[in-house]
C-alpha cells in the first residue's frame, strides 16, 4: 500500500533480514567482557529500558487507545466512557504493580 519502488522494497527487506543476525553477532562478541553489574551497564540498561517503555506507551495511547476513545460510539455513551476510563486506569495500575517483580 505504500507504493515503494522495487529497489526501496528490496533494500528494506535486506535490512529487515540482517538486523537480527547482526544483533546476535554483536551480543556474542561482547558477552566475553560484558559485566552486567557494572555501573555503566546498569545506566545503559536503564536508559534503553526507559526508551523502550516510552515507545510502548506512545503506541498504546496514540495508535490503539485513541481510536477507541475518540469513536462516535464512545462519545455518545457516558456510561461506556466511565467504564472504559476505569478499566484503563485499573489496567495501568496492574501493569505498574508488575514492576515490583521485574
Amino acid at each position: 500500500m505504500a507504493q515503494f519502488k522495487n529497489f526501496s522494497a528490496l533494500l528494506m527487506a535486506f535490512f529487515f533480514a540482517i538486523t537480527t543476525p547482526i544483533g546476535i553477532t554483536v551480543g556474542a562478541g561482547i558477552a566475553s567482557f560484558y559485566n552486567a553489574n557494572s555501573p555503566r551497564a546498569l545506566v545503559v540498561e536503564g536508559i534503553l529500558d526507559s526508551m523502550s517503555s516510552g515507545i510502548l506507551i506512545y503506541m498504546a495511547l496514540v495508535d490503539l487507545i485513541a481510536a477507541d476513545f475518540l469513536s462516535r460510539r464512545m462519545s455518545c455513551n457516558p456510561r461506556l466512557q466511565v467504564c472504559s476510563y476505569v478499566a484503563l486506569f485499573v489496567g495501568a495500575i496492574a501493569m505498574s504493580s508488575l514492576a515490583i517483580w521485574a
